[in-house]
């Protein structure tokens, strides 16, 4: 029977992962080598330099620009209170006065004798990196942050929106195949990652924001319901920024999708777990997954991997993950050996698979495909 290799989500039951967690910019590193943190954990510390606001002082009091220096009130350097007085002019005969104030509170930065403008930068912004995943740190990197070790059970998703975030695992359904409603959800999911099912609603994320819970993980979400979701069309070349309140990981595609049962199980038999969600995803190059990672709390055992498959097969399972077909599943049928030529020219691999949904035969290139079962 001919084979191929094509890669797949992991699932991992017992890994080691590594995670370094880096500051923008310079700044204080807090943790050492061998401390154990937790989620929320603050590992680093940084400022960025406050906004910069300019002020046509000279257009503003009607001076030479030259002159602008002699009018400040305060000296260059000096902190000053929005709506302070920054400048000041007299008129003539020391009558009546014309006055400057601060748009903003901070600090007078400099003061330009060729425009007569004035520049005041506002408070720094502090910038704190938490460790997000629980584990220990492991090595330091200087002024710039840590890596963190952990030991847990992996489970990456095929799409996520939202950023890192973290939360007691809660499995309010019955079943991979059912789907999470609403009035399931309560008070009590407050700060939870939710597992979903097989379809997550628009209904059941309104009501997750309102409730506070951090995470959701299903099989699937409607293309139209996640359109609303953003109030907009998100784009596919990366994700883990938008702020949606909540982080969503899809483990399937989009759509009903029944969560694959080696995730299912992972996920229910961890329930009440510390988990660690990241919804960032990358499909071009530098393929970037959306994960679920649930640290062991006995930090025994060796790394015993699990995957959706690694062969490719007729008879396997798989999913594509690029468009037109991006998200449908379907079952190999014929492998071919040698390349075929795409419509863009190119000579590849490809295979023929029928999808799941509707029966449909297509042909594809092997790259655009990976393996969840077979």
């Amino acid at each position: 029977m001919q084979q191929a290799y094509s890669p797949g989500l992991r699932v991992t039951t017992r890994a080691l992962v590594r995670r370094e967690r880096r500051l923008p910019l310079r700044g204080s590193v807090l943790a050492r080598v061998g401390d154990a943190v937790r989620p929320p954990d603050v590992i680093a510390r940084t400022e960025l330099p406050g906004n910069l606001q300019t002020i046509n002082v000279a257009l503003r009091l009607g001076v030479e620009p030259a002159r602008v220096a002699q009018m400040l009130v305060k000296p260059l350097g000096a902190d000053v209170r929005a709506g302070e007085v920054v400048a000041e002019a007299r008129g003539l005969l020391g009558l009546g006065r014309r006055r400057v104030a601060a748009p903003a509170g901070g600090y007078l930065e400099s003061v330009s004798p060729i425009s007569g403008q004035i520049t005041l930068r506002e408070p720094p912004l502090p910038v704190e990196v938490q460790a997000y995943v629980q584990g220990t740190v492991v090595e330091i990197l200087p002024d710039e942050g840590v890596v963190i070790e952990s030991r847990g059970a992996l489970l990456q998703g095929i799409f996520g929106v939202g950023g890192e975030t973290w939360g007691q695992l809660a499995v309010p359904v019955s079943s991979p195949d059912a789907e999470l409603s609403p009035a399931a959800l309560r008070a009590e999911h407050r700060g939870c990652v939710v597992v979903c099912g097989a379809r997550l609603s628009y209904e059941a994320v309104a009501r997750a924001r309102e409730l506070g819970v951090t995470a959701m993980i299903a099989g699937g979400l409607d293309d139209l319901d996640l359109r609303r979701l953003l109030g907009r069309e998100l784009g596919v070349a990366i994700t883990g920024a938008e702020e949606v309140g909540i982080t969503i990981v899809l483990t399937e595609g989009f759509g009903r999708m029944r969560m694959a049962d080696r995730a299912w199980e992972l996920l229910r038999a961890r329930a009440g777990r510390l988990v660690s969600v990241s919804g960032a995803t990358q499909i071009r190059a530098g393929v970037l997954r959306p994960e679920v990672l649930i640290p062991e709390t006995d930090g025994a055992g060796t790394e015993t991997e699990e995957r959706f498959g690694a062969t490719l097969a007729v008879g396997s399972l798989v999913r594509a993950i690029r468009e037109p077909y991006f998200g449908r599943i379907g079952r190999v049928v014929e492998l071919p050996s040698e390349l075929s030529r795409l419509e863009t020219e190119a000579m590849v691999k490809v295979l023929t698979l029928v999808f799941a949904d509707d029966g449909t035969r297509v042909r594809i290139p092997r790259a655009n495909v990976e393996i969840i079962g077979g």
